[in-house]
């Protein structure tokens, strides 16, 4: 089998440009996760992760597609988190996700989602996971919980492994995902965060990042 390069692909293109996935973890009804959405888009976010834990995952992540879709200042990406079986892969695959993401590191999960030509991210811990999922051919590696890991692990791992793309996610906050960027993270992944804040804190936070170091 020859594997894709989804490393080059548009997704990846997209989020090493706007290094922001913000995540949504259950929020209902589903009028209230449309105007969270809606607001966040209005901000500048441009990609979005709907976990797939809850139980009406897959209408969320297409009525948000849908929304998104009928705007006239994207593209805009959906992809689904959390994604820890293969029912689940399947069933964001049946939602036309556009990329998945997961907590840990399953290499069956990562060769399921390549041979379906879908980006994937799955969860590190440790140097050994990070090496192993990128071997693999993920499309990043996500670094969970990174709020217990610390920027001090991505600034650590380039020395030895500086391609390895790292998007760090897990209680990042808004007053220290900078740190993450400053360290080399391709992007950070945020969720409770964004979604406490109020509309003013998430749009300043977001019009901030424009100005972010790139990683080396």
């Amino acid at each position: 089998m020859i594997t894709p390069d989804l490393r080059h692909g548009p997704f990846a293109i997209d989020v090493r440009r706007h290094r922001l996935i913000v995540v949504l973890r259950r929020v209902e009804p589903m009028e209230r996760l449309l105007g969270l959405v809606s607001e966040l888009a209005d901000a500048g976010v441009r990609i979005f992760e709907i976990t797939m834990d809850g139980d009406n995952a897959a209408d969320a992540m297409t009525a948000s597609a849908e929304q998104l879709g009928r705007r006239d200042d994207g593209p805009y990406t959906v992809g689904a988190g959390t994604v820890r079986t293969s029912k689940q892969l399947r069933a964001a695959l049946v939602a036309k996700a556009s990329f998945a993401v997961a907590p840990t590191l399953n290499p069956t999960l990562i060769g399921e989602a390549l041979d379906a030509n879908l980006p994937f991210i799955p969860g590190v811990a440790t140097p050994t996971e990070a090496e192993h999922a990128w071997s693999s051919h993920a499309t990043f590696v996500k670094l969970f919980p990174a709020s217990s890991l610390g920027p001090s692990f991505i600034q650590d791992l380039g020395g030895p492994m500086p391609e390895i793309e790292i998007i760090p996610s897990g209680g990042i906050t808004l007053d220290d995902a900078r740190s993450f960027l400053d360290a080399g993270a391709a992007a950070i992944s945020m969720g409770s965060a964004m979604v406490q804040a109020d509309a003013a804190q998430r749009r300043s936070f977001i019009v901030g990042l424009a100005g972010a170091p790139r990683p080396r």
